[in-house]
């Protein structure tokens, strides 16, 4: 019996979650399990999301952090918390059933909604890649989204067209440098969840890290269907942007932009420090190069960066990594 595992992020989110989780609920699939940490909401989001996990005991679970995490590690943190408790001996007595659950994963952010059959389009997706290889493979899923305003209009009909990414590039030396899963539109399985046995200090977002999982030990595939609404409105923490928007931002955020390199190396010196047991030897030593990429001198940096592959999406992104780097 297949169970899909939502992992949901809250921090002063009263004004979207119930639309979200209202959209979850009304999900063709049904055997789902909604579990909610929030990160010291001061606004109304306990309340509402206490009143549903009343409603929904057998279906939804809810955390408040003893502090504030910040989003990537409360995303991080709250999948490993999962795992830890999915077995316990009342979820399985509540299930009523004598087949093996074979647990699935989702992110959720607190102010999307979702179509009513993302996670049954998804988990299809998900069985295809099991069929293509076996359901023992590290796999990770992502899909596209519809890119909308506060009040659910339609601005873009996809994510990746509008922001010109290229989902095809999903090999670690490309996901390294320039991440392709939205975290609200993946889906990812137990063996890749059982990879994620240590937290990273530096994972720039929760997302990336488990892109970069599946890269180095699985499979990543693309289903090109949006299955939500991806809302854009002021508090976003990472939101949607055209890829004009992006190519100012650039131009006027040099500083801003080498910080982020920085922190590029930095996520991929702590996925080296965790796995460089587990990784192939070329894999080794990509991550290793990019870990080690700010103690080489201006000219070698531009050759490692082209010899090993860590590009983004386009020659206008690489024109300006190359710059920048």
């Amino acid at each position: 019996m297949d169970r899909v595992n939502i992992i949901l992020a809250t921090y002063n989110g009263e004004k979207y979650i119930s639309e979200q989780i209202d959209s979850i609920i009304k999900n063709s699939f049904k055997n789902w399990k909604l579990w909610v940490f929030d990160d010291g909401s001061t606004d109304r989001t306990s309340s509402i999301i206490n009143s549903y996990a009343i409603q929904y005991p057998d279906q939804i679970y809810f955390r408040q952090n003893e502090k504030n995490i910040g989003v990537t590690l409360n995303f991080l943190e709250g999948v490993l918390h999962v795992n830890r408790c999915k077995f316990n001996g009342n979820e399985k007595a509540a299930s009523n059933q004598n087949d093996e659950i074979i647990d699935y994963f989702m992110f959720s952010d607190q102010d999307d909604v979702w179509m009513k059959d993302k996670i049954e389009l998804t988990l299809n997706h998900m069985k295809k890649m099991e069929q293509k290889f076996n359901k023992n493979s590290i796999l990770a899923v992502f899909t596209d989204a519809l890119v909308v305003d506060e009040n659910l209009n339609k601005l873009h009909s996809s994510f990746y067209q509008v922001n010109k990414l290229d989902t095809k590039k999903v090999d670690l030396a490309h996901i390294m440098m320039e991440n392709k899963l939205i975290g609200c539109t993946v889906m990812f399985n137990q063996p890749l969840l059982d990879k994620m046995k240590s937290l990273p200090k530096n994972a720039r977002y929760h997302d990336w890290w488990v892109a970069m999982v599946a890269s180095a030990f699985g499979h990543i595939s693309f289903m090109p269907k949006a299955t939500l609404f991806y809302r854009q409105h002021s508090n976003n923490v990472v939101g949607n942007q055209t890829f004009n928007s992006y190519v100012k931002r650039r131009i006027t955020t040099l500083n801003k932009q080498k910080e982020v390199i920085t922190k590029v190396i930095k996520q991929a010196d702590d996925f080296y420090n965790i796995y460089r047991v587990e990784l192939s030897t070329d894999k080794k030593m990509q991550v290793y190069t990019l870990s080690q990429l700010n103690k080489y001198n201006w000219l070698k940096r531009r050759f490692i960066i082209l010899k090993y592959g860590f590009l983004k999406t386009g020659l206008i992104r690489n024109i300006g990594l190359i710059c920048i780097i």
